[in-house]
């Protein structure tokens, strides 16, 4: 999959829980699209269940070649929590999404296998049961652009799926356009076809 192709995310926050020898395991699965975000979120939950015994996490923000990946056991055995949990996420092949398996423990040692099934079974449920959507990364771009072309390149933005933000009228047509990095290069083509070489969106810092 190309790196600038669309991939599926969680469309919402969705929880679930499994009883295990009366540890409650509680999933909660959200989308993130900064490690910024995964760790207010996580924050969230323990302020939300602050008796719990543990708040394991595991998070993926971006997908493909660019993701960034981040979890912990919470003070569970080490590689009994965390891991099993990423395991089941990379699995998904979901982007920008952060399970958070909260654990309040019923006084049965599960050990490390226990814990490792556990986890795993309570990633899963949050897996199975969440809604996902389609994630398409996009890029902002500054277009100017003489009078004559305007209506022909806002013609051609709607073609390729693109959106305008903001015009600004002055010596020539200023535009900020927000379009699906997969159509950028069959964009910039035509842009410099329809203009005779004299126009170039510049690509802006950061996607969307």
């Amino acid at each position: 999959m190309a790196e600038h192709s669309g991939y599926r995310r969680p469309a919402a926050t969705f929880r679930t829980e499994n009883v295990v020898a009366r540890s409650r395991f509680i999933a909660t699965i959200t989308p993130v699209e900064t490690v910024d975000q995964a760790k207010a979120f996580l924050a969230a939950i323990q302020a939300e269940m602050p008796d719990a015994n543990h708040h394991v996490y595991a998070y993926v923000v971006g997908h493909g070649s660019s993701v960034i990946e981040g979890m912990s056991d919470a003070g569970e055995p080490s590689g009994s929590a965390g891991p099993p949990v990423m395991a089941v996420l990379r699995g998904s092949k979901l982007g920008d999404t952060l399970i958070v398996v909260t654990r309040y423990f019923g006084g049965t040692k599960l050990g490390v296998g226990g814990l490792v099934r556990s986890y795993s079974d309570a990633a899963r449920a949050a897996l199975a049961g969440v809604t996902t959507e389609e994630r398409i990364p996009r890029v902002r771009l500054a277009i100017n652009l003489p009078y004559p072309l305007y209506e022909r390149v806002t013609r051609l933005v709607a073609a390729q799926e693109g959106a305008i933000e903001t015009t600004a009228f002055a010596t020539d047509v200023a535009l900020t356009v927000v379009l699906p990095e997969r159509n950028l290069d069959l964009f910039q083509s035509e842009l410099q076809e329809l203009s005779a070489g004299r126009v170039q969106a510049e690509v802006l810092p950061g996607n969307t």
